[in-house]
């Protein structure tokens, strides 16, 4: 069994967050530095079947810390998508709104610049996407 659980210590202690979830397990969880209250996670469908749900590529955000989830599905395969996030490959920068960033064992990279309203795959055809990182240069 999993959950969908966050925390402000990056130790492993934290609480259950899935709320309204479709399933209460996915590994990449990620915060806006300047928006503690937002969060970004992307579910899967089991521990065993690491997929999304109904092969639907779905961003939730909650904006109330875990309480609400809406589904952010624009620019996103919304048919037979049966790839993974992986837990290192979500991101969010420091710019206002966030732009948020996933990259999946399919080997596409998808961004978001407005909070994930709407997405945008950036780089196709890699090899499975382990980690992603972002950086906002001055």
């Amino acid at each position: 069994l999993g959950a969908v659980m966050l925390g402000a210590d990056g130790c492993g202690s934290g609480h259950e967050v899935a709320g309204d979830l479709p399933r209460a397990f996915g590994f990449p969880v990620a915060v806006p530095p300047h928006e503690p209250e937002t969060v970004y996670v992307v579910p899967i469908k089991s521990a065993a079947e690491h997929y999304p749900p109904e092969g639907r590529l779905r961003v939730y955000r909650s904006r109330t810390g875990g309480g609400e989830w809406e589904p952010l599905t624009t620019g996103l395969p919304q048919a037979h998508c049966y790839v993974n996030v992986l837990r290192e490959a979500m991101a969010v920068d420091t710019l206002d709104p966030a732009g948020v960033y996933f990259g999946t064992t399919g080997g596409q990279v998808y961004a978001s610049p407005d909070g994930g309203d709407t997405w945008a795959p950036i780089v196709r055809d890699l090899p499975p996407v382990l980690s992603v990182e972002v950086q906002v240069l001055p």
